[in-house]
């Protein structure tokens, strides 16, 4: 598979850029997070809630198992919880899990952007590969966790989330506005 530079991609190369498997591996762990206190969550559930393909979602959660990020409980009433307690995961980890390292620069990080030499540039796309690195470790599942509770109960006006937290915007902020103001 080669990419949008025409380098040929191999499963072995660890260095890629953050896609649409990072973002859904990112979010429906938050779900998970948001959904799995008391008991296992359906990977369907979060397909649903999260506007996502199961068959896609359950790649990632194979990924995510193999990485110990989340653990499986078979049977009736099985699904996902959390591998760890979720302020002991990061989204740095939950993307490495699924896409390895995410890296900007055109040479993977080896300064041979230019037949074998350094480009003008490489310095500033290894310094934004380590702060997103850096930034995306400093991420916990509970620190987002938290933040996507406060800005539902922030909505709601009440103090209390009493709104899905998948999707604070369009039709759910909308109902939200619509019941504070039949609460005032």
């Amino acid at each position: 598979m080669q990419d949008i530079r025409g380098r040929t991609r191999t499963q072995e190369d660890p260095h890629v850029k953050l896609t649409t498997r990072g973002r859904f591996a990112v979010t429906s762990m938050i779900d998970l997070a948001l959904h799995a206190e008391s008991k296992p969550v359906r990977l369907v559930d979060i397909a649903r809630r999260q506007k996502m393909s199961l068959a896609y979602l359950e790649q990632i959660f194979c990924q995510l198992r193999r990485a110990a990020l989340v653990r499986s409980v078979r049977g009736p009433g099985g699904g996902y919880l959390l591998g760890r307690p979720a302020g002991e995961i990061t989204a740095g980890e939950i993307v490495r899990a699924v896409e390895g390292d995410v890296d900007v620069s055109q040479c993977r990080g080896e300064a041979t952007c230019r037949g074998g030499a350094e480009c003008l540039a490489h310095g500033l796309w290894s310094e934004l590969n380590h702060k997103m690195a850096e930034f995306l470790d400093s991420q916990t599942l509970q620190s987002i966790k938290d933040r996507n509770l406060s800005r539902a109960a922030a909505l709601s006006g009440s103090g209390e989330a009493h709104v899905p937290v998948e999707r604070v915007g369009g039709a759910h902020r909308r109902k939200l506005l619509e019941q504070g103001e039949a609460a005032a």
